[in-house]
C-alpha cells in the first residue's frame, strides 16, 4: 500500500428531512448566499423548506449555474457575494452548483489584483475562503464532501480543476427525497460518473490496498445493483438512498487512499465536453471502455479481480478481464448512457484530431497510474471509441 494522508471534515447530515440542519448549521444572522442552478428547486418543493430553514438568516440568492459552471457566470455571483458582504455561501442542486459555489467563495476572498482565473490548476494561493454548505439534489461526484472543483471557460475551450482544503464544505445535507424529481437522463448519468470514479482508482494494477479494493468493490457492486432500480421508479427511497451514498463515497478519499490512480478518462472526457457539450457522464461512458481496452495488459491483473468479485465471472484471468469490459459496457448502455461517439454523432478521427491539439494545453504528460500514456495514446484511445 502507498502512503497516504486522509482529511475529511465535512459533516454531512443524511436522510429524509435533513434538510432541517440548516437551522444548526449556519448562525442566525448570518448573511447567504444561495447559488442554484436552472430553478427546479423552485418546482419540487425544494425552495420553501429551504427558506424555512433559513429564517433568521439574510438570503440573497444567484441562479443559472451551468450543468459545466461558467466562469463568466461565476464572476457574476462574486461580484454579488462581494457587494452583498455575505459569510456564507450555500450551494443548493449537483456537483455543477457545489463546484461553481467553491470556486464563488475562493474567488470572493482572494487578494485584490489578483486574476481569479489563476485559481482554476492551482496557479495562485488561497488564503481564506467563504464557508460553504451544501444540500445536494444530483448524487454524482461526491463534491460536497471534497475539496476539488472543475470550472470551464467557454472562450477559451477550458475544462480545469483546482483542489484546496479551504474549500471543503463546512456540511452537506444528503436527503434522497430531494432526488426524486429528478430525469431519468441525470440518474443515469449520476450512477455512471460515480461509478467509474470508483474505477478510475481502482483499475490501475494492484498495490497490496486489499481493504481499499473491497471498499471499490462494494460501490461497485452497489451501484449495478440499486442504479436500474433508481433509474426505474422515481419512488424507490431504498435504492436512492443507496445511490447517493455511493455517489459521495465514490469521491470521497477512502477508496483511492494509498492506491495507484489512473484519471486518464477524465482528463480526455474533460475535452469532450468542452468541444462538444457533451454531459460530463457520457464522455466517461464513451472513453473508459476504450481506456480499458487500450491499457489491457497493464490492467490485466485487477480487471480479472473486478471480474471475479464485481461481475461473479469466471475463467482465466484474460477472458474475465475481457468479460468484465463487455459487461462495464452492457451496464452503461442500460443506465442509458452510449458508450460510442458515433452515438452522439461524433466523426472519431475528427474529434481525436480536435483532442489532441486542446489536450496538451491542460495537461503534462505522460498520463496513468504508470505514467507512460504519451499524447498519441491518448488520441488513439479516443479513435477507438469510435
Amino acid at each position: 500500500m502507498q502512503n497516504f494522508s486522509f482529511y475529511a471534515p465535512t459533516r454531512i447530515h443524511f436522510g429524509q428531512g435533513q434538510l432541517a440542519q440548516l437551522a444548526h448549521e449556519i448562525p442566525r444572522g448570518a448573511r447567504v448566499l444561495l447559488v442554484y442552478g436552472g430553478g427546479s428547486i423552485k418546482t419540487n418543493g425544494t425552495y420553501p423548506a429551504l427558506l424555512a430553514a433559513l429564517v433568521g438568516r439574510e438570503v440573497f440568492e444567484f441562479a443559472g449555474v451551468e450543468a459545466n459552471p461558467e466562469y463568466e457566470t461565476l464572476l457574476r455571483a462574486v461580484v454579488l457575494a462581494k457587494s452583498a458582504s455575505v459569510d456564507w455561501v450555500l450551494a443548493v442542486g449537483g456537483g455543477s452548483v457545489v463546484d461553481g459555489a467553491k470556486f464563488i467563495a475562493a474567488a470572493a476572498r482572494l487578494d485584490s489584483g489578483i486574476d481569479p482565473w489563476l485559481i482554476v490548476g492551482n496557479r495562485t494561493k488561497l488564503h481564506d475562503a467563504l464557508p460553504i454548505g451544501v444540500v445536494l439534489t444530483l448524487p454524482a461526484t461526491g463534491a460536497e464532501s471534497n475539496f476539488a472543483s472543475v470550472i470551464s471557460r467557454r472562450a477559451t475551450q477550458d475544462k480545469m480543476s483546482f483542489k484546496n482544503a479551504l474549500v471543503f464544505p463546512r456540511f452537506a445535507v444528503l436527503d434522497p427525497l430531494l432526488t426524486c424529481s429528478l430525469p431519468a437522463r441525470q440518474v443515469g448519468n449520476g450512477v455512471v460518473d460515480a461509478f467509474i470514479h470508483t474505477t478510475e482508482q481502482y483499475l490501475t494494477f494492484p498495490a497490496e490496498a486489499r481493504l481499499q479494493d473491497r471498499y471499490a468493490e462494494g460501490l461497485l457492486s452497489t451501484l449495478i445493483e440499486v442504479g436500474p432500480r433508481t433509474l426505474a421508479d422515481s419512488n424507490d427511497l431504498d435504492a436512492r438512498a443507496n445511490f447517493m451514498w455511493c455517489a459521495n463515497q465514490a469521491l470521497f478519499g477512502l477508496v483511492g487512499a494509498g492506491q495507484p490512480q489512473d484519471w486518464v478518462s477524465h482528463a480526455i472526457g474533460h475535452e469532450l465536453t468542452a468541444l462538444y457539450k457533451l454531459d460530463h457522464a457520457q464522455t466517461l461512458a464513451v472513453i473508459l471502455p476504450s481506456l480499458l481496452r487500450y491499457c489491457f495488459d497493464d490492467k490485466l491483473l485487477k480487471l480479472a479481480q473486478y471480474g471475479r468479485r464485481v461481475w461473479g465471472l469466471v475463467g482465466g484471468d484474460i477472458e474475465v478481464a475481457h468479460a468484465a469490459i463487455d459487461a462495464t459496457v452492457d451496464f452503461f448502455e442500460r443506465m442509458g448512457l452510449p458508450t460510442h461517439l458515433a452515438s452522439y454523432g461524433l466523426n472519431a478521427n475528427e474529434v481525436a484530431q480536435a483532442v489532441g491539439e486542446l489536450l496538451p494545453k491542460h495537461k503534462s504528460f505522460p498520463l496513468g497510474e504508470r505514467a507512460k500514456l504519451t499524447l498519441e495514446d491518448c488520441v488513439a484511445i479516443v479513435r477507438m471509441a469510435a
